[in-house]
């Protein structure tokens, strides 16, 4: 297995796309594709599994909402039950109506933070971790293919560069 990588740099989204999608059908392995901004359709144009983080949120939710429920029924039924506006602390249920906001707080809360946990987990985005960023470029105005360098880099090179790229060249896999 190479440890090199050809890198074709492109200066539109559009020819990127395109490029993606020839080099898709002529079976070369894309390693990594590197945009200053969003790009609608790539992911389904490299190929990519549809994300699992709605699956996630919606535990998180569920988490949050039992660590709601478990909170108010300790704090305000069973172990320092208060009458606050009338409303005595008899059980849980006689006082739920009064405790949804707290319910749905607890709720979005534990779904937000631990999906961006999650979503810096499975990134690998460590605190004080170096960039991988290949070209500067790439995060102003240009975008990045990196190809698997396998079999003849020259005849590689030249397809990229007929896919539209402005710019190809062969570096080390970081």
């Amino acid at each position: 297995m190479s440890n090199k990588v050809i890198q074709a740099i492109y200066a539109d989204d559009d020819v990127l796309l395109a490029a993606v999608k020839k080099v898709r059908a002529a079976h070369h392995h894309i390693e990594e594709i590197y945009t200053p901004f969003p790009v609608h359709g790539l992911d389904k144009a490299m190929g990519l599994a549809p994300t699992r983080i709605a699956i996630a949120s919606f535990i998180y939710g569920c988490i949050g909402l039992c660590v709601a429920v478990a909170m108010m029924n300790y704090i305000m039924i069973e172990d320092w039950p208060q009458n606050i506006g009338g409303k005595p602390s008899f059980s849980f249920l006689d006082n739920m109506p009064a405790f949804v906001p707290i319910m749905f707080e607890l709720t979005v809360f534990f779904a937000a933070h631990l999906m961006v946990i999650t979503f810096y987990l499975r990134s690998k985005l460590w605190p004080f971790k170096e960039a991988e960023n290949p070209d500067v470029r790439t995060t102003d105005d240009h975008f990045l293919m990196e190809v698997s360098a396998s079999g003849n880099i020259e005849a590689l090179s030249a397809f990229l560069q007929e896919t539209g790229a402005v710019e190809v060249k062969v570096s080390e896999k970081h």
